[in-house]
Formats: C-alpha cells, sequence, structure tokens
C-alpha cells in the first residue's frame, strides 16, 4: 500500500468514533415548572428524580431535565408552555401547581403530561376519570381540597376559644374557589366566623398581615397554594410577630417556624410525579396509567411556637401528631 493511501485511510478510521457520535440520538427532555423557587423544600427536584431513577432514568445520562421556577409570577405559563411545545419536549411535569398542569394541558393534546394537582383532576379537565384518564394527562391528587375541613377542625382542637378565623388565599390559584367553600362549610358546622383575605405577592402577604394585626382575628387558615408554601419564612415571621396561631397544609411551613400543619407529604408527591414520568418515557401511554391519591396524612406541631403564642396544646392533640417539632 502507498503511503499517501495507508495515511488518508488512518484518517477515515479516525473519523468514525465521530460520525457515530453524530448519530446517537439527542436524550429526551422533560420540561419541569413549578410555581415555587428553586430553594423551597416542597420544591426540591431531588425527590422527582429519585422517582425518574426508580424507573431507569438518570439525569444527564439518560435523560434531560429543563427545571422553570415561576417563583408566583403566574402570567408567564403561555409563554413558557408554548415554548415546551414548540421545541416538542418528549413529557411536561407538573407536579406541584394547579396552573400550570391546566395550562400544559391547554397548550397540547399530544405531549404526555404529568400534573400534581390538589383539587379533582376530572372537574379541572385534566383527565376523563381517576382510572382511565383517557388523554394525555395523568399524575397525582393530593387532596388538598378534601382535607381542608380535618384542617381546619384541627386548629379550632389547638385554639377551642377561636370564634373569628381569618381565611388567606391567593385568588388566581384554580382550587381557591372550591377549597374556600369547604373551609366555609367546615366552618359553619364548628361554629366559626371566617373572613377571606386576598393575597397574590410577597408585597400583598405584608398586606394582609397588616390588616389582621388591626382586625385581630382569632386565628388564621392558609389555604393551600404552591406560592404561598414558597413563602413559607415570610409567613412564619409575620405570624409570630403578629401573635397570630396560623394552620397551613405543609410541614415545611411548621419546620420553618409555623404553628402546625396537617397534609400529604410533597416529596412523596415528586417522587411519584418522577416514577410516572419515567414509565411513559418506557413506553407507557399516560390514559392507561390511574391518577394516584395519597393514603398517608400528617399532622406537626412546632411546640416552641405554641409556647410563645402562649397556647397550651391538648393532649389528645400532641398524642395524635406525627412530628411534634421542639
Amino acid at each position: 500500500m502507498r503511503r499517501r493511501e495507508f495515511i488518508a485511510g488512518l484518517g477515515g478510521a479516525a473519523a468514525w468514533p465521530v460520525v457515530a457520535r453524530a448519530q446517537q440520538p439527542a436524550l429526551p427532555v422533560i420540561g419541569f415548572v413549578n410555581a415555587g423557587s428553586a430553594d423551597a423544600p416542597n420544591g426540591d427536584p431531588a425527590a422527582f428524580r429519585k422517582g425518574l431513577g426508580e424507573t431507569g432514568y438518570v439525569e444527564g445520562r439518560n435523560v434531560t431535565v429543563e427545571y422553570h421556577w415561576l417563583d408566583g409570577q403566574f402570567d408567564r405559563l403561555p409563554a413558557l408552555m408554548a415554548n415546551l411545545v414548540h421545541r416538542r419536549v418528549a413529557l411536561i411535569a407538573t407536579p406541584g401547581t394547579t396552573a400550570a398542569s391546566i395550562a400544559a394541558k391547554a397548550a397540547t393534546e399530544t405531549i404526555p403530561i404529568v400534573f400534581g394537582v390538589g383539587d379533582d383532576p376530572v372537574k379541572l379537565g385534566l383527565v376523563a376519570s381517576l382510572a382511565r384518564p383517557g388523554g394525555n394527562a395523568t399524575g397525582i391528587n393530593s387532596l388538598s381540597a378534601e382535607v381542608v375541613t380535618k384542617q381546619l377542625g384541627l386548629l379550632h382542637d389547638m385554639v377551642p376559644k377561636a370564634v373569628r378565623v381569618a381565611a388567606l388565599q391567593r385568588p388566581g390559584n384554580p382550587n381557591a374557589g372550591f377549597i374556600l367553600r369547604q373551609v366555609q362549610e367546615a366552618a359553619h358546622v364548628i361554629g366559626l366566623q371566617i373572613h377571606v383575605l386576598n393575597a397574590s405577592t410577597s408585597h400583598e402577604i405584608d398586606a394582609a398581615f397588616a390588616t389582621l394585626a388591626r382586625e385581630r382575628p382569632d386565628a388564621l387558615f392558609v389555604l393551600p397554594d404552591a406560592f404561598f408554601s414558597s413563602r413559607r419564612v415570610q409567613f412564619a415571621t409575620l405570624a409570630a410577630h403578629g401573635r397570630i396561631a396560623a394552620a397551613y397544609s405543609l410541614r415545611d411551613y411548621v419546620v420553618a417556624g409555623g404553628l402546625m400543619s396537617y397534609g400529604t407529604d410533597p416529596a412523596d408527591r415528586f417522587r411519584q410525579t418522577g416514577v410516572y414520568a419515567g414509565k411513559i418515557l418506557n413506553g407507557a401511554k399516560p390514559a392507561d396509567l390511574p391518577v394516584v391519591q395519597p393514603t398517608k396524612f400528617e399532622l406537626v406541631i412546632n411546640l416552641k411556637t405554641a409556647k410563645a403564642l402562649g397556647l397550651t396544646i391538648p393532649e389528645t392533640l400532641l398524642a395524635t401528631a406525627d412530628e411534634v417539632i421542639q
């Protein structure tokens, strides 16, 4: 073989791996959308990645996850979803945001969606039924709307002399109207008077607590909301400063200094979202994956906060608590 031909042959061989790499398919992309901020415990994607791992997917190795944190800016949703659909991502995950789940469903009828919502996904128009979703979406229903009656009852147990209770909601939350009706119905049975306050921004949360300082209700009930949970430290600080007993839906509030919470474990919801995302990437159809509903709820009480508020926690309440933070 001539020297020139031999060198040319080596050049061609050296090019083979480059060609092979170029022909490898790109990793599937998951568009992960959450209402809160990246530093919020209930927005931590670690549980989502754990769920993906249970189905054989490791971020950066065989799947790419794009994280989009709304930080309460829900007006970004239409453009964000339109962009994800335009780029034809493999899947859209909205593990803790009802508004994002609805926006995703409105944006596409073909790209799979794995949601996490607090209200009935059938009523929200996300699925045809819980057992057989029947479309391009499935996910987890955390039953936030259904457990508010229990939450309000526990708050009344904590503050038995309470008569006037403020209920704080974010009007833009698609669940807000339904949950508030549940609260008002439960309050009527217990004999409580509900005064509704609204807040959609951090500044408006401050303003709501300023109203509480003037009107002095006996307790505060914070409706479940992903944006509110991303402001858990703000809530705990303002409630402590105003010396108001407040009940929440997530443990994260209580860890931050809030008085009490009752609800599901958000980490498990994110993990299950990851599991469903992995199953769909492996070939399962959202239409055939039933909507998951939680079976475990947790009552968490911050004993230090209760003492600071001058509250004596009933022994029966302490005995039923899943966790008491000292």
